[in-house]
Formats: structure tokens, sequence, C-alpha cells
């Protein structure tokens, strides 16, 4: 292995590559440290359901919402903006259309997206500044405040919004120059950045919570817990790389074609098929809508006057605001098993590659070309999503699940599943096959060949 990456930096180009990746993610590292000019405190304190919301909205945003920095937005935005589009192109012809022409579509999209991204900012920065920072006024210094009033001074607030925005547009272009000049997923690397740099903290937490007794006291991590954490923690990752990795091939044979002596074609492919096909964003959807309930039902709580309707909107909101109760468990399963239907219905369109697959002059041996191919493949995938929305399920309650039996803080035990660990292992495997593609075309072995 040693050897192998000796070899990555003796090649130029991906020498080259390699270190502007680097270099630019340590520029979003140090913007990620630099706070707004009219903050105060760096940490929001506005509640332990307001920094729940914050933290796990934080794990796919690249940032840290409690942090009030110029980065204080993160990528969400931009990746907000790029799912409309994708959903749009399901079902809104002139985006479908535009997908159909290639690059040129593509370059049309990616500028309409850039557009969305810019006015997300606007409207979510302005939302930022006025629930989250100005709802508590220790947060913003005294000098600028209105004389006699709890308010900013209005150019304040145009520039706390003005450079949020400032910020979330550069990341994007961050992200871009890596896709461009470096290696790897510009936006994944950055979210990935992102997630790794709260393991230290975490390492240090656990550090601070444990102790020599093998049954320590609650909160307390002891030998036993301690060897419990590190067999599931390799499991779980085993268990994510076997699923992200995992397929189901259906073989295909391509038509022969007798042009003078010579017969072409009548080989056997395999069309692969990923068990995981909706990747992280179920749980990010998830996640997202199940924020929802905990605001809602503290504000119904609030409305009402009777007694009784009020200690059960405080319960559901305290239910699905702390995410630790087993109501939030089972309503998070669910909304996972229907995005992951949900987007695999929008990016897999099986009658589109039975169409392909018939233009190509392949079929699927069985299964006449064209609505019975469509029909089977739309039946496998069905079967096969179902098998990658339990395993999506079981990854994203894991934590939840070690921070409830086993009194472990939630900042050690989200290392154990959820988004941020999909993620990572996503990201870190699209990373080694890209520098591979870089070995394989110098004739030397990839990093996952033995």
């Amino acid at each position: 292995m040693w050897e192998k990456i000796r070899i990555i930096f003796t090649i130029p180009e991906l020498r080259q590559k390699i270190l502007l990746t680097l270099a630019l993610l340590g520029v979003y590292r140090i913007g990620y440290q630099i706070p707004l000019p009219m903050i105060s405190p760096r940490t929001i304190g506005a509640g332990n359901q307001l920094d729940t919301f914050l933290e796990r909205f934080s794990v796919f945003a690249a940032t840290d919402l409690r942090q009030l920095t110029i980065f204080g937005l993160g990528i969400m935005p931009y990746i907000s903006a790029s799912i409309v589009f994708q959903l749009l192109g399901s079902v809104w012809k002139p985006i479908e259309q535009l997908r159909k022409e290639g690059q040129t579509g593509m370059r049309k999209i990616n500028e309409y997206t850039r557009y969305l991204t810019v006015f997300l900012c606007l409207l979510q920065s302005w939302m930022f500044l006025k629930y989250v920072i100005m709802s508590n006024p220790a947060n913003v210094s005294p000098q600028f405040y209105a004389p006699g009033t709890t308010d900013l001074y209005w150019g304040w607030q145009l520039t706390a919004v003005l450079i949020m925005t400032c910020g979330t547009v550069f990341l994007m272009w961050l992200g871009e120059q890596i896709d461009e000049y470096g290696i790897g997923n510009g936006i994944s690397l950055l979210i990935m950045a992102s997630i790794l740099a709260q393991m230290p903290q975490a390492l240090i937490e656990l550090r601070q919570n444990m102790t020599t007794e093998l049954s320590g006291s609650s909160g307390e991590i002891g030998p036993d817990k301690l060897i419990v954490l590190a067999a599931m923690f390799v499991a779980v990752v085993f268990g994510v790389v076997y699923i992200t990795l995992a397929q189901r091939r259906i073989q295909t044979q391509s038509a022969k074609h007798v042009r003078g002596r010579r017969v072409y074609g009548g080989t056997k492919q395999y069309l692969p098929l990923r068990i995981n096909q909706a990747g992280v964003m179920p749980i990010i959807f998830a996640s997202s809508l199940l924020m929802l309930p905990g605001v809602l039902f503290g504000g119904l709580a609030r409305a009402f006057e009777n007694q009784t309707l009020v200690q059960i909107f405080v319960a559901l909101s305290s239910a699905f605001g702390t995410g630790q109760s087993y109501l939030y468990i089972v309503s998070y399963v669910a909304l996972i098993f229907f995005f992951c239907y949900f987007w695999t219905s929008i990016t897999f369109n099986p009658k589109e590659m039975a169409e392909n697959l018939k233009d190509h002059g392949t079929f699927i041996p069985g299964y006449r070309p064209g609505k019975r191919t469509a029909d089977y493949l739309e039946k496998v995938m069905i079967r096969i999503t179902y098998v990658g929305a339990a395993f999506l399920a079981l990854v994203a309650i894991v934590p939840i699940l070690i921070n409830l039996q086993m009194e472990i803080p939630y900042s050690v035990a989200s290392f154990y599943g959820g988004t941020g660990l999909l993620i990572a292992v996503s990201v870190a495997f699209d990373l080694i096959q890209k520098i591979d593609n870089h070995l394989l075309m110098r004739n030397y072995k990839g990093l996952l060949e033995g």
C-alpha cells in the first residue's frame, strides 16, 4: 500500500491534482472559522431543541449552523437547487429536453441551478438572521443595535445576508474548481471534510466519558461499552462498504450481425443495477422532513389553551424535536422506505433503459425488447430497492439506538451510521476510483487491486 501511495505522488499530473484539492479544502476550512462581523459569541445558545435541529441539519450542509461564520449556510442551498432541477427534469418537458441535449443542455441547467442557488441563499440567510441570530440578543454585539431597541441596523442586516450568500456562492465555485482542476467530486469532498472535521471533538468527548469500571454511571463509557462500540463500528463500516458496492447484474446479449463472411455481435454482457440506487438522498429527505413536526407541534402547544391538548402537543414536540423517541424512529424508517422508492422512480426509468437496449441491438434473454423488458427491469428494481431501503433504515437508526440504549453521546454515536458515514464512504470510494483511473492509464495497479 505504501508503495502505491508513493507511486501516486511520482505522477506529476496526479500529484498536482491532489495537492490542489487539498489546498482548496484548506481554504474552505479557513473560511469555516471566520465569524460574521457583527457576532459577539461564536456559538448560538438558543435552546436545546434548536441546537439539536441545527446539529442534525449541519451533517449534510458542509457547515455547522451553530457557528455564525461567513460559510454559515454551507453548500445546502446549491444541493437544494440541484435536487429541484433533477426533479423538474422528470416532470417538466423543457428541462427534460435540455437534459437530452448533452453537454450543451447540462451547461444551461447548471446556469439555472446557480441562479436558483443565489435566490435560495438570499431567502435562507435572511430567515437564518431573523429567526436564529436575532432571536437571541446575546448573539450580536451591542454596538450593532439601533439605540434603545433590540433591532439590528438595516445596513448590518443587509451586510450579513450578502456575506452569507457570497460565502455559499464561493463554496459552490470552490467545488467546481475541484471538479475541473482537482480530483474527486468537489461538493461531496466539502461535505466529507466537514464531517471528518467533527471527529477530533467526538474523540475528545469519548475520552472524557471513559472510565475503568465495567458498568459506569449514566453517560460513562467503560471497557465493555468500548469493546462493543469498536466491534459495531467495524461491522457498520463493512456493511456500508458492502451495500454501497453491491450490484444486481442482469445478463444481456447483443444481436448477431453478418457482414460479408464475418459475424459480429452475439456477445454476452451484464447490466449492473445498484442495490442502493437512491444513495444517501432518502436519509437527507427523511431527516429534513422530520425537523418540521417538532417546530409545528411546539407552535400548536403555544396556540391552544386546553391543557390536555397542550400536554399532547408538548409530548409530540419533544418526541420529534429531540429525535430520540421510538415514535421518531418508526416515522424515520417509514419515510426512508418512501423516499427510496420515490427517488428511484425519478432517477431510474426502465422504459428509457429498455429503449436504449433495443436501439443498440441488445436484449435480455427470455424477454422481448420493449415493454416486456421494461416491465422486467421495473420488477427487479422494486425488489432490490426494498433491500436497499432496509439497509438505509438500519444504518440511519444505529446512531439513535446507540445513543438511547448505551447512553453514548450523540456526537460520538453519529459516526456509527446515518448520513455522515454513508457520505464519507461513498465519497472515499469515488475518490479512490478516480485515482485508480489515473494509475491504470499509466499501467500501474490501482489502490483496490491486490
